[in-house]
């Protein structure tokens, strides 16, 4: 199923995403080796165990992209042009290895493209939340999102 087209959104609308997913061991070592990311409490299971989290933790920046990966389908899937932005990044809660993240989505801002007659901008504000319904990352996201064809 394809996204949305800019006139199919509308202000306030929110989105529960269906596909939730459970993060694993694979996911946190390969996203932080392929970003040369090096930091102990992502991949050092006895440094990480002598943390303050006791175990190790998931790298922020694939709970961020997951985040933005469950949200594609309902939201922008072949009817984004580009994304425009992220802005207020906030990860309040650790995800931790065996955690369910599910997407939640709000549409907070529409406006016309000045340069794009075709295309209209979107602020979604997503939130990714664990098992526990505690709030693991959140964001607005600009994206330029194509009108519907005639």
């Amino acid at each position: 199923m394809p996204g949305r087209y800019f006139e199919q959104f509308t202000l306030g609308q929110q989105f529960e995403h269906e596909i939730r997913r459970t993060v694993t061991e694979t996911d946190n070592l390969l996203f932080s080796v392929l970003t040369h990311n090096p930091q102990p409490l992502h991949i050092d299971a006895q440094y990480a165990g002598a943390s303050e989290f006791g175990r190790i933790v998931v790298n922020s920046t694939f709970t961020f992209s997951l985040m933005i990966g469950l949200t594609v389908q309902d939201t922008t899937l072949r009817t984004m042009v580009a994304n425009l932005g992220y802005d207020q990044i906030k990860t309040p809660h650790p995800v931790f290895i065996g955690d369910t993240l599910r997407a939640e989505t709000e549409i907070v801002e529409l406006r016309d493209s000045r340069s794009r007659p075709e295309a209209g901008i979107v602020v979604f504000q997503h939130r990714l939340l664990n098992q526990r319904d505690e709030p693991v990352c959140q964001c607005l996201r600009s994206a330029l999102m194509q009108r519907k064809p005639a």
